[in-house]
């Protein structure tokens, strides 16, 4: 208990610091909060090696709706989940290599990861290194669309409610400092 409430209160003071280091932040978020965070999640799950849950907790230090926050994010994460399985699916390797620069390593680590596990191994397709390999190998080994989208949009989801979870309480936590 005290361990979690230790690593609770260190995210949200390194959150609350960050928000404190950039006040043009407030603005940008106030006006292109939603459009900015969305394209962020979708591009976190495609081409480029970002996150998107530091985005997700500045918004909502900032007030933004927890509940909208947590959509937008989910859902932009999820659909760029799904452009990396409809390259699996329809990419040959070319594309694999070039468009998502997953590595052959990557590649067949997914993989043995996916045959252990099965399908339910895209509940996992947030995770670090090996999210977006998943993703790319539910396409390789063709999982139905409707599998595949509530899968990997549950796992998603489970991951930026937990980032607002831990955030919210965080601020709960420093409201008194």
């Amino acid at each position: 208990y005290r361990r979690a409430r230790a690593s609770r209160a260190v995210v949200s003071l390194t959150i609350f610091r960050s928000s404190v280091t950039f006040p043009g932040m407030e603005q940008l978020l106030a006006s292109h909060g939603y459009p900015v965070l969305f394209a962020l999640s979708f591009l976190a799950s495609t081409l480029l090696p970002l996150g998107s849950e530091w985005l997700l907790a500045a918004m909502l230090i900032n007030h933004h709706d927890p509940v909208m926050t947590v959509a937008v994010a989910t859902f932009g994460n999820t659909l760029g989940a799904l452009t990396t399985w409809a390259i699996g699916m329809l990419g040959g390797p070319l594309l694999i290599r070039r468009v998502l620069r997953v590595d052959a390593a990557a590649e067949e680590s997914a993989k043995r990861f996916y045959r252990r596990y099965g399908v339910w191994s895209l509940l996992f397709s947030w995770l670090p290194f090996i999210g977006d390999p998943l993703c790319l190998a539910g396409g390789i080994f063709r999982v139905g669309f409707g599998r595949f989208s509530l899968l990997v949009s549950t796992g998603k989801l489970a991951r930026y409610a937990a980032v607002a979870y831990l955030t919210l309480e965080g601020m709960q936590m420093f409201r008194g400092w």
